[in-house]
């Protein structure tokens, strides 16, 4: 991986680095761009010592030394090259070009842009031409009608994720103005204010015989979320068809993507208009539209292909804290993998997704008429392509990683050995992750009594992005014997890594049969 336009190397952080200048180059270009710590020019990795620390100073410096605030607009992680850790930053292209160093103020010295894999001084010309096609009503500009503003929930959410939110919270989560007055933004995060969400379920295919108008709004736009997350999660019920010799339970719409569609709406919908986003169940579809069309300067490829260009990144960054959202760019191409562009339209004003209710079929007929026959020997099963055809129905059945810690250990293990056998028939066997596999590495193997390794496996089969963090909490072990079990894992192959400790995923592999 060579550095190009939008990727840029360096080898270790220090004072002397000029990030900013990096970090401002893609800010101010129209596609963003990835900044990797860890790997020097001619692309080897020579890996991070300290990474937490590394990461902390990071984002410090971005958000002390560039202005405008472009918090919200980057992402840091972690990932494992060549079995050593390294950084990724994430930068979004910006919506208040030109950025700049505080330090040097909008001037060729303060400002940069990138331009093939160099990121180069801004002409004097360039910079007054931005700046003069500045946004001057985003969100964040916008004073609140109101200023007798509370935010309850707000806070009950971060302390939720283990985060106090200070008696600063407003200035550093970007609630104000620049008069020190609360913006649209604090408004939308306030208990109480007059957005109303509104969620229509038809009967028929039409919006004549309305069912059910249910109203989320008038209060803090993440409790909104949730409720209107909870409630088409209700809807998208299984469907159950039963056959000569089994029944079959599926969902008829993908969870993940109507998940991702959901929050790309809040997130990114238009809200200097003051319409917000609107949902509609069918029959036969589920309708989301959000107002606002393509970011500036944006195209239709680059949407698809994940190019961010967030249009609330004080938003971006609240539900990015509360773990709504993961990376920059990756709600579109998650939705992609399982509904075609078709799915999507847009117009200058709004951008509707519409999501065909659909049957699935069984998870190993798919693997068959999709994935083809697979050669035979150690190889990693496409991830995309197979894994995530049956999360979908998995996770229904467990719940979410926080639900399975909140259980007790005891309901957990017995959860884990009651679905063993439909994991072993539906999914492992498609990798070869036989009982006969199982015992030859582990042991005896029985859906009454399995250690604590296959334990492991289950759940991460049911959950790729989990921690060994996590696993202990659910499994009633510590993390420290989590790694053993994992290793044990990898050793045998069962399991890989793709990606960092924070952001990667774990992928099966296909046995030696």
């Amino acid at each position: 991986m060579p550095e190009t336009n939008r990727i840029e190397f360096k080898e270790k952080l220090t004072k002397e680095i000029d990030l900013e200048k990096e970090v401002i180059a893609f800010l101010n270009y129209n596609e963003g761009g990835f900044i990797y710590i860890g790997i020097d020019k001619t692309g080897t990795v020579v890996g991070v010592e300290d990474i937490d620390g590394d990461m902390l100073k990071i984002k410090d410096r971005l958000k002390t030394n560039i202005i405008p605030s472009c918090m919200g607009l980057f992402d840091i992680s972690s990932e494992e090259k060549d079995d050593k850790d390294i950084i990724k930053i994430t930068v979004a292209s910006g919506s208040e070009k030109p950025y700049y160093k505080r330090k040097y103020g909008m001037s060729e010295k303060g400002a940069y842009i990138r331009n093939g894999t160099a990121a180069d001084p801004m002409p004097q010309k360039l910079i007054d031409e931005l700046f003069a096609k500045r946004t001057k009503t985003s969100i964040g500009k916008i004073r609140s009608s109101r200023q007798d503003l509370t935010f309850e929930q707000l806070k009950i959410y971060y302390e939720g994720k283990g985060i106090t939110l200070n008696k600063n919270f407003a200035k550093n989560l970007e609630l104000l103005t620049e008069k020190g007055e609360y913006n649209y933004v604090a408004y939308l995060m306030a208990d109480e204010n007059g957005t109303s969400i509104k969620l229509a379920k038809y009967n028929g295919l039409t919006r004549v015989d309305l069912a059910e108008n249910p109203d989320f709004g008038y209060e803090s736009l993440i409790k909104a979320t949730k409720q209107v997350l909870d409630k088409i999660e209700l809807e998208n019920r299984s469907d159950t068809s039963i056959t000569s010799t089994e029944r079959i339970d599926k969902r008829p719409w993908s969870s993940i993507a109507l998940r991702e569609a959901i929050l790309n709406a809040f997130v990114h919908n238009d809200y200097t208009t003051e319409v917000p986003p609107k949902f509609e169940i069918f029959d036969d579809r589920i309708e989301i539209t959000s107002t606002g069309g393509l970011p500036n300067g944006l195209s239709k490829d680059e949407f698809f292909e994940g190019f961010s260009v967030p249009r609330n990144k004080e938003l971006m960054r609240i539900y990015k804290d509360l773990g709504l959202v993961e990376q920059l760019g990756s709600g579109v191409p998650r939705i992609l993998e399982y509904y075609g562009r078709e799915c999507f339209k847009f117009s200058e004003n709004f951008l509707r997704m519409t999501f065909p209710k659909a049957i699935l079929e069984k998870p190993h007929q798919l693997a068959n008429t999709q994935l083809g026959n697979t050669q035979l020997g150690e190889q990693v099963v496409d991830f995309k392509a197979k894994q995530k055809l049956v999360l979908t129905e998995l996770q229904y059945d467990f719940g979410t990683i926080s639900e399975r810690r909140k259980a007790s250990t005891k309901e957990n293990i017995n959860l884990l050995h009651e679905n063993f056998e439909s994991i072993t028939t539906y999914f492992m066997e498609d990798f070869g992750i036989t009982s006969g596999k199982l015992r030859e590495s582990f042991g005896k193997v029985s859906g009454k009594k399995l250690p604590n390794q296959i334990l492991t496996l289950e759940l991460i089969i049911i959950y790729p992005e989990i921690t060994a963090e996590e696993i202990g909490s659910i499994l009633g072990v510590t993390e420290r014997s989590v790694q053993t079990y994992i290793k044990k894992l990898r050793e045998e192959n069962f399991i890989e890594r793709e990606g960092g400790r924070k952001e990667g995923v774990w992928l099966l592999k296909k046995q030696k049969l």
